[in-house]
This record gives structure tokens, C-alpha cells and sequence, in this order.
């Protein structure tokens, strides 16, 4: 395992917020060179500390939609055989592995409550869900 820097968790911090980032623009905000960066970000990706760039959707606004939290209950040493199969439902915008009673933790999307609906029976009959409880979240107070 790679011990991270501050110069490491300032470089991954930048490409969460902006994983197509130039590294011109990376070594600007860090404040190093692009070389620095480069050797950095190489180090981080065959490290395994950087796994992969992915395509952030956009969100939807507020008020648009229902958003809901759905705990699940795996069986047994299936759990990645879940994973993998609720991957592939896009109204899943996260998923957790966690502790306690639930073994998952899925944020859910949706149009509406029909099409909530939907998505909660789809996630069910995947093989190896046992158990879910989801909670609709209603509004953020930040």
C-alpha cells in the first residue's frame, strides 16, 4: 500500500472535482511542475491508489425527481455477484459496501415514485439480495 502525501491527496482531490483535468492545470493549482504531476499521477495509477477516471452524470436539480437510500441484506459470499448486477442499474448513482446489519448502502435516483418502484423490484430480484429497506429522501439541509 502507498503512503499518500499532501501533495498526493491535493492532486486527487483536484481530479475528483475534475478527473479531465490538463496536468498544465493540475501543476498551476499544485503549484509544481507538470512533470512533478505526471511522475505523480503515474506513480498513483500503478499503485492502484488511483483506479480509474469515470464520467461524472450531471444531477438532477432540486426538486426534480425522487432520491432515495436503500440499505441491502446480502447473501452470504455473494456479495460481489450483487455488486456487479446493480452496477448495471442507472438509477443507482452510488454504492457502499458497509457495516452492521446491512451489507450495502445504494443512493437511488428516480423520475417518480412509479419509476422508484420499478428500480426497488429490480433491485430485489437480483440473485442474492435477501433483504432491502429504503428510506425517500425528502430534502437536503445543508
Amino acid at each position: 500500500m502507498i503512503l499518500l502525501d499532501s501533495l498526493d491527496r491535493q492532486l486527487i482531490s483536484l481530479l475528483r472535482a475534475d478527473g479531465r483535468a490538463p496536468v498544465s492545470r493540475l501543476a498551476e493549482a499544485l503549484k509544481v511542475s507538470r512533470a512533478t504531476v505526471q511522475a505523480r499521477l503515474d506513480r498513483l495509477i500503478e499503485s492502484g491508489a488511483i483506479l480509474g477516471f469515470t464520467v461524472r452524470a450531471e444531477e438532477r436539480g432540486a426538486g426534480e425527481g425522487v432520491r432515495a437510500i436503500t440499505l441491502i441484506e446480502v447473501a452470504g459470499a455473494s456479495t460481489s455477484a450483487v455488486i456487479r448486477a446493480l452496477r448495471g442499474l442507472p438509477e443507482i448513482t452510488a454504492l457502499h459496501t458497509t457495516n452492521g446489519a446491512w451489507d450495502l448502502v445504494a443512493e437511488v435516483h428516480a423520475d417518480s415514485l412509479v419509476d422508484l418502484d420499478r428500480i426497488l423490484r429490480e433491485m430485489r430480484t437480483v440473485e442474492g439480495v435477501l433483504n432491502s429497506e429504503t428510506s425517500i429522501l425528502l430534502r437536503s439541509v445543508q
